[in-house]
């Protein structure tokens, strides 16, 4: 008898917390850099398209999912299997970078209590 395969979850983030004691990820830490106007031109072509491409391409699970009373430290994780997604993550790599902004790589079975799930991402309040 075989096991069925186990998803492992892919999250880009900061390495730092942010104030609210989460580690900020890869779109929130792109999305801070154009919110602070620190982008050239070019640099926001690219990030309004590549949120644009993102925001089309899977689901955006509801804002209520991330409220820091109910679910604290809620975070987003790709599912392994959405690599159409995650193929694409590392143009936002090279935007952070050029900033000075580092972004790692994380990688669980288990990152957390699953609170919202679809094909390609859940949202977890991660463990203890």
């Amino acid at each position: 008898m075989t096991s069925a395969p186990s998803v492992t979850y892919v999250r880009f983030e900061s390495p730092q917390r942010h104030e609210r004691g989460h580690f900020p990820g890869v779109f929130a830490l792109a999305n801070g850099l154009a919110r602070a106007g620190r982008l050239t031109a070019a640099q926001q072509r690219f990030w309004r398209a590549g949120n644009d491409w993102f925001d089309a391409a899977y689901p955006t699970p509801d804002a209520a999912f991330y409220d820091p009373e109910r679910y604290p430290g809620a975070v987003s994780w790709f599912k392994s299997t959405a690599t159409h997604l995650i193929e694409r993550v590392p143009g936002h790599l090279e935007l952070l970078a050029a900033h000075g902004v580092p972004c790692r790589e994380v990688r669980s079975a288990d990152p957390g209590r699953v609170i919202y799930e679809d094909e390609v991402q859940v949202v977890v309040v991660p463990h203890g």
